[in-house]
């Protein structure tokens, strides 16, 4: 190692730091809290909102095979959890690997290398890597969309794992020019147009002018109350109106007029900044001092499209630099997957955070659009966006996403709650800021920072908000609560009632009247944990997980057209490698019957996530993330879909039964 190389670190884990320094509450707040945990460790809780809803699925669980609630809805046979290195799935299904990282999307690009030895523009026109969220549109979308034999697949491609996208990855600085350029160009959404053979296979079809890769170079748009905002001044972009790619993509959500949504979450630690002191916008969301998590702006030879990583002042003007390039990361972005020709949007009246995702509630012809979005780290929030114009089908576009109002989730401990406005216009706001000594200067300052408002408001730290899902016909919004092993005893509450919550749960609420309400009603629906775990219900009577169903870090959330709740997990560290969960999987929830069934379990070491089926509900499609990734120098702990000893790739799992029925029924 010469004197000028430094041995890295690269933390790949996909988890930020704690950013949230905020108390979040005052001394009325705290007692209560407490007076209220000893009622919900009593099933108090269950008593409070038992006028909301009974939680069937909470006491239909251990119901046993053959009785009422578990011969409806869900007809497989549940899996025993395990450890091979295969997808597995219920007797009389089948799963095959499809579009796996490197695969030849796009024109000029060459076939995967299973050395890893592609250059960084082959990757650039290939399938990316870490496959996330994703949605099926069909190829007749603007029709109605009822096809499920034609249609594009578009999914998120999360972040890397350098050891196994290079050859030989050699963990020094500065980085060497080709390996950045690959990591950045493996990051984004690919949008692959398939199409089901008359034997019932799926395949890319080829030469297709849909097939498009969007990276992390790729031009886009600001749009909404920041674009122009002087916080968004670059090198590149000295009006603030345009930016250059999209990375960390997560979950995702798709419009009701056909365009899909990917979601940057955790974006921050691909920044560094050395200034003595970071602005707010910065620090909040956990920039890094020293290092950015890959090394990108070590890059040598440098390039201007790899020193934008470095957000230290090192010019006379914000024109002159890259100070305030993070400030152009932690939006949800439109595209539209049907016009490989056109420009991605950067949303910023959606809020500024690590979007782990974006769900719909059911669009109402006429009245105003609303959306949920969870932003995924320890003791961060859950928000909720309301458009200022109303819906109708005819006329709906990407502009209803610049105008309305943005709140944030407040969870009382009697089963009730409020969303609390983040609009500098609004006097609830402009008093709390003011009281709390923080001052805004415009709705674009607020949205760009968006966790120190909701900071500012009282805002419920919860344990890692991640994907949202909304019943089809209830409209009750699910939302899964990975994890958080931070939290202490003094910091539990009602909606987030374990400390060290190495399990996660999953919360859901009503809105009260109507989707757009200012209030709501929500109970604890599932808790996460080992056979044996309790849940309350709204009788009184507890849940126990069985070895049948125990799970652990809920993530992805999906319903489906049904009413079935799929829940995928993802599970670390020794949760994942050792104890009775064996790896991640996906499982299936009946809400109304009170059935829950383990449906899939997926490789070594991977996290499984995303999932949608065709209109007829007859093919599922699920990613299958970083199998492999625990590693040694030279070693990886799977070699799925390949096997024998193979490198490991991210890929699709298409998921059929052997009689063709509907996937879960």
């Amino acid at each position: 190692m010469t004197t000028k190389e430094k041995k890295l670190k690269i933390d790949i884990s996909g988890v930020d730091p704690i950013c949230n320094k905020s108390k979040g509450d005052d001394f009325y707040d705290v007692v209560n809290r407490q007076l209220s945990r000893r009622s919900f460790l009593k099933g108090g809780l269950g008593v409070a909102v038992s006028s909301f809803m009974l939680s069937p699925l909470m006491a239909g669980c251990t119901s046993p095979k053959g009785s009422a609630s578990s011969s409806a809805g869900l007809g497989f046979q549940a899996i025993a959890g395990n450890r091979t290195d295969v997808v597995d799935v219920p007797v009389g299904y089948r799963a095959q690997p499809f579009l796996p990282w490197g695969t030849p999307l796009v024109p000029g690009a060459g076939e995967f290398k299973t050395d890893a030895s592609n250059s960084a523009l082959d990757q650039a026109r290939q399938v990316g890597s870490h496959h996330d969220g994703m949605h099926f549109f069909p190829i007749d979308v603007k029709e109605g969309g009822a096809s499920s034999k034609e249609g594009l697949l578009v999914m998120n491609h999360e972040y890397v794992d350098p050891q196994i996208l290079h050859t030989s990855f050699s963990p020094n600085a500065p980085r060497p020019q080709h390996e950045v350029l690959k990591e950045m160009m493996a990051h984004g959404v690919s949008v692959a147009h398939i199409i089901r053979k008359p034997d019932g296979e799926w395949q890319l079809v080829e030469g297709s002018s849909y097939n498009r890769r969007i990276t992390a170079s790729t031009p886009m748009q600001m749009s909404g109350p920041v674009a122009g905002h002087d916080k968004l001044i670059t090198r590149f972009s000295p009006d603030g109106t345009r930016t250059r790619g999209t990375i960390n993509n997560c979950s995702h959500g798709h419009t009701p007029w056909g365009t899909y949504l990917t979601c940057e979450e955790n974006w921050a630690g691909c920044f560094m900044n050395d200034d003595k002191t970071h602005p707010r916008e910065h620090e909040r969301y956990g920039v890094n001092r020293g290092n950015s998590r890959y090394y990108w702006e070590t890059a040598t030879p440098g390039l201007d499209e790899t020193a934008r990583f470095n957000a230290s002042s090192t010019g006379a003007a914000a024109a002159d630099d890259y100070r305030n390039e993070p400030n152009h990361f932690g939006w949800i972005v439109e595209i539209d997957p049907f016009n490989a020709k056109s420009t991605p949007v950067k949303r910023s009246m959606l809020g500024r955070f690590a979007h782990e995702g974006i769900v719909f509630a059911p669009a109402v012809e006429g009245e105003p659009l609303v959306a949920y979005s969870g932003d995924d780290s320890r003791f961060e929030y859950i928000y909720k966006f309301v458009s200022a114009k109303p819906y109708y089908k005819a006329t709906a576009s990407g502009d209803l996403l610049n105008e309305g109002t943005l709140y944030v989730a407040h969870f009382n401990d009697d089963g009730t709650g409020r969303w609390l406005p983040l609009d500098i216009e609004n006097s609830e706001f402009q008093a709390k800021a003011s009281e709390a000594g923080v001052e805004f200067h415009s709705q674009a300052d607020v949205l760009l920072n968006t966790r120190l408002a909701a900071d500012v408001m009282g805002a419920t730290k919860m344990d890692r908000p991640e994907w949202g899902a909304v019943h089809p016909t209830t409209k009750e919004v699910y939302f899964s609560l990975t994890n958080n092993t931070r939290r202490t005893e003094v910091q539990t509450d009602a909606v987030n009632p374990r400390a060290e919550n190495a399990y996660g749960h999953i919360v859901r609420w009503s809105e009260d009247h109507q989707q757009s309400a200012e209030s709501f009603h929500w109970d604890i629906f599932l808790m996460g944990g080992e056979a044996g775990t309790r849940t309350p219900n709204a009788e009184g009577d507890d849940l126990t997980l069985t070895a049948d169903n125990q799970f652990a870090c809920p993530d992805g959330l999906w319903f489906d057209h049904r009413g079935t709740l799929w829940i995928q997990t993802d599970m670390s560290g020794e949760l994942l490698s050792q104890g009775g969960f064996g790896n991640n999987g996906m499982y299936a929830a009946n809400p109304e019957s009170g059935e829950l069934k383990r449906f899939l379990v997926g490789p070594v070491d991977c996290e499984i996530t995303g999932v949608v089926t065709t209109p007829d509900g007859k093919t599922m499609f699920v990613n299958v993330q970083h199998p492999g990734d625990r590693l040694a120098p030279g070693k990886f702990s799977s070699s799925w879909p390949a096997g024998n000893g193979a490198r490991p790739r991210s890929a699709t799992v298409i998921i059929t039964r052997e009689d063709g029925g509907v996937v879960g029924a």
